[in-house]
């Protein structure tokens, strides 16, 4: 009779610890669609390429990491309140902005903040420029979430993926792109069409990193740059094109352009070729790069403001 009572309890504890675990996965399944459905219309913040995701180094990387050129613009998420905005030895010049669905979003490692503590700001508003302030080894906006508010042991963060969309190490993002239209590897072909960043792997140095095991990729950059030209006489759209190394094809599209004549006065928009970018890869050195992207050690370290020699991987270099 005692062991028949025993089996009995041995049976309800089993029991009531399955329907447990059951209940909290799915609390903790209906936590995600809801968060999904919190953020469905939020934005990526800034132009630049995926260095870093949540979880990595053991476990203590809260956020996750966007590499772009120096003084890119960096945008809110979202609208909300800026809760704080100060200077860090760890994050750097820093921005915090509450949300109407109560997450708290962090951009960290600034080079400017263009926001005060209290201001309420819109989605898509420039709240500062990328930098490589505080502890920071590139630069890059480091970007997290919090559920409620951000604390200093961070228990309450939240995988930014989750909000913004899947990512991967050396994947290039745009600004202002909603969670389901981020730009991937295998979208190279439309962004080329789009004339807005040119994504070219290298193909050298690709191996998985022993302690995050994500794929580092080399990665070159190229951005382009808006501008306005006067048509001069004598000028074509195929002479126009050869000056600002683009296309007949772009010129017309941007301008709605449906013939090939332009007349002495018209002014046109151009996506003109601007400043090249080099994403560094574990083995990579100054000299390597210089040499991969026809350049010197000198100018990198000019054009990046380099006061040594050290560079990290992941670490984003103007090339020219």
């Amino acid at each position: 009779m005692q062991d028949y009572i025993k089996r009995l309890l041995i049976a309800g504890i089993m029991a009531l610890c399955i329907s447990l675990l059951f209940l909290g996965g799915k609390h903790s399944q209906a936590e995600m669609l809801d968060l999904t459905e919190l953020t469905s219309d939020w934005v990526w913040p800034a132009d630049g390429v995926i260095t870093d995701l949540y979880g990595t180094r053991h476990g203590h990387h809260k956020g996750i990491d966007i590499a772009g050129e120096f003084k890119t613009p960096i945008h809110s998420v979202d609208k909300g309140i800026v809760t704080k905005s100060y200077f860090s030895g760890s994050y750097g010049h820093v921005v915090f902005i509450k949300h109407d669905n109560n997450l708290e979003t962090v951009y960290a490692h600034l080079n400017k903040r263009n926001v005060k503590e209290g201001q309420v700001v819109m989605q898509g508003d420039v709240i500062g420029l990328m930098g490589n302030t505080g502890d920071s080894s590139g630069v890059h906006l480091h970007f997290e979430i919090h559920k409620d508010n951000w604390t200093y042991e961070k228990e309450n963060a939240i995988d930014p993926v989750l909000a913004l969309g899947e990512a991967a190490v050396g994947q290039p993002i745009l600004a202002m792109e909603k969670k389901g239209s981020e730009v991937t590897l295998e979208t190279v072909a439309k962004l080329r069409l789009m004339d807005n960043i040119d994504i070219s792997n290298k193909g050298e140095s690709i191996h998985p990193d022993d302690e995050n095991k994500n794929v580092e990729t080399s990665v070159a950059v190229e951005q382009r740059s808006l501008e306005k030209h006067t048509v001069q006489k004598g000028e074509t759209l195929w002479s126009i094109a050869g000056k600002y190394d683009t296309t007949v094809e772009t010129i017309k599209k941007e301008n709605n352009i449906s013939s090939n004549h332009i007349s002495v006065g018209d002014i046109l928009t151009i996506k003109s070729s601007s400043k090249k970018s080099y994403v560094v890869s574990s083995g990579d050195t100054l000299i390597s790069i210089a040499r991969k992207t026809n350049t010197t050690v000198e100018k990198l370290k000019a054009l990046n403001n380099l006061t040594s020699d050290t560079i990290q991987p992941q670490q984003i270099l103007i090339t020219e």
